[in-house]
């Protein structure tokens, strides 16, 4: 057994005896004082101390976060997935996504890579799709300033937080879901004034579509407004033509 798989070990087990009651806990704790795989044995023998700690530390957070049964499934399965692309990554592709500068990012770019998404897609032919649609959103998300907190709102807007979650609920604000009960803000629907003219009433002509599709529509292309973007025919006063356009994809969503 390695040092560090040893160090593993050690940090894994007081949290372990803290929660002894608990049956998810002792399977974790049995699991924990499994043997060490013999392909283990040696497995950071090749590699810097820099990068053994830091591998490390990772797997340790990820022990952690497997504390319900659930929750350990899921990471079971996602490391499972991480463990039959990575050899198929060359170098290069290694080095441009460890330099990306989210985790997320880092992700991202690797389940690009054609021949990730090859083994992928052997299980899932929508693979590339579902990715596609992360970028999409995680450029929604990059886009014209950004997001903004419900904090961060309150204070432009200079009303409260439980004012902000009240004119998001009645969709008088555009909020992206982010995570369980958080929501980031898309900047560009405020001007230093507040909410941007006219945001408002496009927003009324939406009908059951989603929060992420929304933000799509007033960030691409539309024929309808010869090509330009609806946020920018907002800002340029064109509410009219944006409520027209907004009124025809709440149609389409609706059919």
């Amino acid at each position: 057994m390695t040092t560090e798989v040893a160090r593993l070990r050690r940090r894994r087990s007081p949290s372990m005896a803290a929660s002894a009651n608990d049956d998810s806990a002792l399977a974790g704790s049995a699991a924990a004082e499994a043997p060490v795989p013999d392909e283990l044995a040696h497995w950071s023998s090749g590699l810097p101390q820099p990068a053994v700690r830091s591998l490390a530390d990772a797997v340790t957070q990820v022990l952690l976060a497997g504390d319900e049964p659930l929750r350990a499934a899921f990471l079971a399965r996602s490391l499972t997935a991480l463990a039959r692309v990575v050899p198929s990554l060359d170098s290069e592709t290694l080095g441009d996504a460890v330099g990306k500068p989210s985790d997320y990012a880092v992700l991202l770019r690797v389940l690009r890579e054609p021949a990730v998404l090859a083994t992928l897609e052997a299980g899932d032919p929508l693979a590339e799709a579902y990715l596609r649609g992360l970028e999409i959103d995680a450029e929604i998300l990059r886009s014209e300033g950004g997001i903004m907190t419900v904090e961060e709102v309150a204070r432009h807007l200079g009303i409260t937080r439980q004012a902000v979650d009240k004119r998001r609920r009645a969709g008088q604000l555009l909020a992206l879901p982010i995570g369980r009960h958080r929501y980031a803000y898309p900047a560009w629907q405020f001007d230093p004034s507040g909410v941007l003219a006219g945001f408002e009433d496009v927003m009324d002509e939406f009908f059951a579509i989603g929060p992420w599709t929304r933000a799509a529509f007033f960030l691409g292309e539309n024929t309808s407004l010869d090509g330009r973007r609806p946020l920018d025919e907002l800002r340029h006063g064109n509410i009219d033509g944006v409520r027209r356009a907004a009124g025809a994809l709440g149609q389409h969503g609706a059919a």
